[in-house]
């Protein structure tokens, strides 16, 4: 499994990070009505970049991921901003009991394919969701390269079939939009691996 602990420091300082956060932003804002009522949950919200450009758009966001190194630096980010609208949790949505809290938005970011239960956490994330939304970005089902083949992930979704498990979850109105694509050297040479946006609504 990956260490995002001794990867946190460094996280912010690779530009592809930063410029995939800011692509699927905007593909969020313009997706969904965003207002400052809603409520949002970042899940595995690693150190904040796709919630930094979302934050005066929306009125509160929760930010959670199980890496107490990336909290550690998003913490300090919130501090050096003045941001008032973030609170942290740190937690595991895979194998914890749910909060109390219920969110208008939910988001992710490359973190589905680190979840082995598919299916069970997009229940989970159906069951936090007041009726509003929910955007999952990830990778276009590839060979094992991108991390790996010795690297104990998902390697990518189809979309057909993510969106059948979003709908047994409940969600409706389930689409997918290509938002970005990370350009890999891979020992087979260069390649480009899509990552989309998905989508969903809780009616």
């Amino acid at each position: 499994m990956i260490d995002f602990d001794s990867k946190a420091r460094a996280w912010d300082s690779n530009p592809v990070f930063q410029e995939r956060a800011d692509r699927i932003a905007a593909a969020i804002q313009a997706a969904i009505p965003l207002n400052t009522n809603m409520h949002a949950l970042d899940y595995g919200c690693g150190t904040g970049l796709l919630s930094f450009p979302l934050k005066d758009a929306l009125g509160h966001i929760t930010l959670e991921d199980s890496s107490a190194g990336m909290l550690e630096v998003l913490r300090e980010k919130i501090a050096a901003q003045g941001v008032g609208n973030m609170t942290l949790r740190q937690a595991d949505l895979s194998n914890e009991r749910l909060p109390e809290d219920r969110y208008d938005l939910i988001y992710t970011s490359m973190v589905l394919h680190h979840i082995p239960d598919t299916a069970g956490i997009l229940a989970r994330f159906h069951a936090l969701l007041n009726p509003g939304w929910l955007c999952v970005a990830d990778l276009d089902r590839e060979d094992g390269s991108f991390h790996g083949i010795e690297v104990d992930v998902i390697h990518g979704f189809e979309r057909e079939s993510l969106q059948r498990l979003a709908q047994a979850a409940g969600f409706t109105d389930v689409r997918f939009d290509t938002v970005f694509s990370i350009h890999k050297e891979t020992e087979a040479g260069a390649r480009d691996y899509p990552v989309f946006l998905m989508v969903a609504r809780k009616p």
